[in-house]
């Protein structure tokens, strides 16, 4: 039953008429001349990964352990399955692609065990005469007949695959004298041309049923020999002129000692010179190359103008979706590069923010507030560099013309933002003073027994803004009071200002020699890798537009966001409202700076007011602030001729538009506002006090407020000096985030040789559990009772 469910699974497919179309009307004769990608030389790799997407030919390498199973008797068709949906995919969108595969064996090994065991049991049970079969031993199975058993299967298989994707395909079988003899290699390199000019996807496989076991050392002036699939692959793709080659293992990647071992790390990219830095451990549980051979043959193939990237085939986490990753140039696996970059890698600069953001939380609070200080000092010192570099990003912003007006302001720098910034930045310094280290609870345990809880750094910050130049000073000054290391990822176009204002960051640091405590990443690293450094960051914390925060909290899995992904804030204007007060809140709440995240984009009106002298001048003022309504339903029924209807009641417009909904009571705006708002910041305005708590009371928001501009939701309006972002989250730190927002705590118990068993039944100490009083802790002290 097994051996026909098979047969079924692996009957070849007749070719489609498409495929046929291919055939007939390509001329055989002609062979296309491979043309490079644009702006890259034939013979030159890929210098970053990012430019991985351009790789027009990439040869996929498949090892032993991605193609077999675990038992080593058969194929792991559910990986293989989404290997081949990948690679398919890849060919549709017009690259050409090339599979390097082992497998015969595994699979050639299963049949013939199968056809032995029905074998021997068919001879069993005619000698025994009855169905009570004894132990049946298997032989050793030689691995050139399994080969030879297996191939024809793992070829019909990959076809049946890949003729789900309408992609035909072709097995080409291999040995070491195809590649000696010129004359052969120039055929096989022609039928490789040829099938790739059709559409085709060669399917490569070393002729494991004659060929030789490899010779050792047997790599001759400089061209490497065909001992294993990594060197078959290696050196098709340099015959081949591939731009990728992709090695799919059964480890993430290289490491820099044995995996597994404790201090063994991943190498995000590996140059030619580090070999010496690398200890290699045992092969694979099956096939005959192991990370030694990889490394060999990536780094011949790189020497030839091929980049490669050896990654992981085997996860289930990731195998559905790793080579697109790595041709999409996303952070996967060891990228090999021949161009090493001058600066270090995030992964050392986070290391490094870490290591000397210990040195900072272990500082005085009056040397981190002296840090702050110099810091604000800078700010005017420095003021024309600042601001001729603030020109540049300001000049090319404009000439490139892809920011909105209002992300133009944000961009933008000028004097009074310089003072404004030194005297948040001077706020912070006196807050330093009384931020680590101090005691929120203190409770004597027992008799020389005590228990204090203190603030502690969460440890190291990632921080990603985008056109916000002023973001960088203010949150380096929080993250310096609070003792934390941090990792500043800016928007490119803030690139110039950046740069000046980070290099003062420095400059202020290096006063009590912790200057690497905060580093600017200024790779070419992509968000979603940085958001993948989970050993590495504690807090991640976005500044920007809504669809940036969301990526990021999708990105970032295993590292908690602080943020808020929109800034819906509603205004709701209540019966009993002011004249006075509505106009001045409403036109402040959103023509102040309808950018922010704390602007008004939705207005709730009582329908009381609904044509009253009030609701005619706030049409009015709107109006003349040039401000776009757009009518939620309810407001558009009452009115003849109605403005826009609006095409979502939960819409952050972020510009000179709102949408207006009437409401029948408070609760309805209550209501209204938790099915429609984003927990960011909401107003009543009414001179009803009941009406007020009412509202104070019962929505759950990070800010409510009564008779005051939504714009008032800020860190450094509410005196916490700065903020590094508004939080929604319903844990940790909600509301403008400012110096407390970036502290935790932890435990510190002071003891004479306590033990739990002194306090057994049998013990000689009895539980206290008194609170103290609350101040800076003193190392060492005792109680004296």
């Amino acid at each position: 039953m097994l051996l026909q469910r098979l047969t079924l699974c692996l009957r070849v497919p007749k070719f489609s008429p498409r495929h046929k179309c291919r055939l007939l009307f390509r001329p055989l004769t002609q062979v296309r001349d491979y043309t490079a990608p644009q702006g890259r030389a034939t013979n030159s790799p890929f210098a970053h990964r990012t430019e991985l997407r351009q790789a027009k030919r990439i040869v996929v390498k498949l090892g032993s352990a991605v193609v077999t199973r675990g038992d080593e008797c058969g194929l792991a068709l559910g990986r293989l399955a989404s290997i081949v949906e990948q690679v398919a995919m890849l060919q549709n969108q017009g690259r050409e692609m090339i599979i390097v595969t082992s497998g015969a064996v595994a699979f050639g090994k299963q049949r013939l065990r199968h056809e032995i065991l029905l074998s021997q049991s068919v001879r069993q049970a005619l000698h025994s005469g009855h169905n009570q079969l004894k132990d049946i031993s298997l032989p050793v199975l030689e691995a050139r007949a399994c080969a030879a058993a297996g191939q024809s299967g793992l070829m019909a298989l990959y076809e049946a695959m890949f003729t789900q994707y309408s992609t035909c395909t072709a097995q080409v079988l291999v040995t070491n004298l195809d590649f000696h003899d010129d004359q052969k290699r120039q055929n096989l390199i022609s039928t490789l041309q040829e099938l790739l000019c059709m559409n085709i996807v060669p399917i490569i496989n070393t002729n494991d049923a004659v060929v030789p076991p490899p010779e050792p050392n047997s790599d001759l002036q400089g061209v490497i020999s065909i001992k294993d699939n990594d060197s078959l692959a290696a050196r098709l793709a340099v015959e081949m002129k591939a731009d990728l080659l992709i090695a799919l293992s059964d480890v993430e990647g290289l490491y820099n000692s044995p995996p597994g071992t404790d201090d063994a790390k991943l190498i995000d990219i590996f140059y030619p010179g580090d070999q010496q830095s690398i200890t290699y451990g045992t092969k694979s549980r099956v096939g005959i190359g192991g990370m030694e051979a990889k490394v060999k043959a990536a780094l011949w193939a790189l020497q030839g103008g091929t980049s490669v990237v050896i990654a992981n085939g085997t996860n289930p986490k990731v195998t559905g979706h790793v080579i697109t990753d790595i041709v999409e140039g996303k952070k996967v696996g060891t990228f090999f590069s021949e161009i090493k970059p001058a600066g270090p890698t995030v992964e050392q600069q986070t290391e490094m923010a870490r290591n000397s953001g210990r040195a900072l939380a272990s500082l005085h609070p009056e040397q981190r507030s002296e840090i702050i200080c110099h810091l604000a000092g800078l700010l005017t010192e420095k003021k024309e560099e600042i601001l001729a570099a603030n020109k540049v990003d300001m000049d090319l912003a404009v000439n490139a013309g892809h920011l909105s007006p209002a992300m133009l302001k944000r961009l933008s720098l000028s004097p009074a933002k310089l003072n404004s910034l030194a005297i948040g930045l001077r706020q912070i310094a006196v807050a330093a003073q009384e931020s680590v280290g101090r005691v929120l609870r203190r409770t004597r345990v027992a008799h020389n027994l005590e228990l204090e809880q203190i603030t502690v750094p969460i440890g190291v910050l990632l921080v990603i803004f985008e056109a916000r130049p002023d973001c960088l000073p203010q949150v380096s000054a929080l993250a310096i009071a609070s003792g934390n290391a941090l990792l500043l990822k800016g928007g490119k176009e803030a690139t110039n200002t950046n740069r000046v204002l980070h290099q003062l960051n420095q400059e202020a640091l290096s006063l009590h020699g912790v200057r690497e405590a905060v580093q600017l990443v200024s790779t070419r690293e992509e968000i979603e890798d940085l958001c993948r450094l989970d050993k590495m960051i504690d807090l991640i914390i976005p500044r920007g537009s809504s669809q940036l925060v969301k990526d990021i909290q999708r990105a970032a899995k295993g590292i908690p966001v602080l943020g808020h992904s929109e800034g819906i804030c509603h205004v709701y204007v209540d019966a009993d409202a002011s004249m006075d007060k509505v106009i001045k809140i409403v036109r402040d709440s959103k023509c102040d700076y309808p950018a922010a995240c704390n602007s008004m984009e939705t207005m709730l009106i009582h329908r009381d007011i609904l044509r009253t002298p009030l609701f005619d001048q706030l049409i009015d003022m709107l109006r003349n602030e040039r401000v776009k309504i757009h009518a939620g339903p309810r407001f558009a029924s009452y009115l003849t001729f109605s403005p826009s209807e609006a095409k979502s009641l939960r819409t952050e417009y972020s510009d000179l538009e709102c949408c207006m909904e009437v409401v029948d009571s408070i609760q309805d705006a209550v209501d209204h506002i938790h099915k429609y708002g984003s927990s960011h910041t909401d107003v009543i305005v009414t001179e009803n006090e009941d009406a007020a708590e009412q509202f104070l009371q019962q929505l759950d928001s990070a800010c409510v407020f009564w008779n005051v501009s939504s714009r008032f939701a800020d860190g450094y309006r509410f005196g916490l000096g700065a903020e590094v972002g508004i939080s929604t989250a319903r844990i940790h730190a909600r509301g403008p985030v400012g110096l407390e927002g970036l502290l935790t705590t932890k435990w510190v118990l002071r003891g004479d040789g306590h033990t739990v068993a002194d306090f057994s039944e049998h013990g000689t100490m009895k539980y206290l559990h008194e609170n103290l009083p609350v101040g800076q802790p003193l190392a060492g002290k005792r109680d004296s009772n």
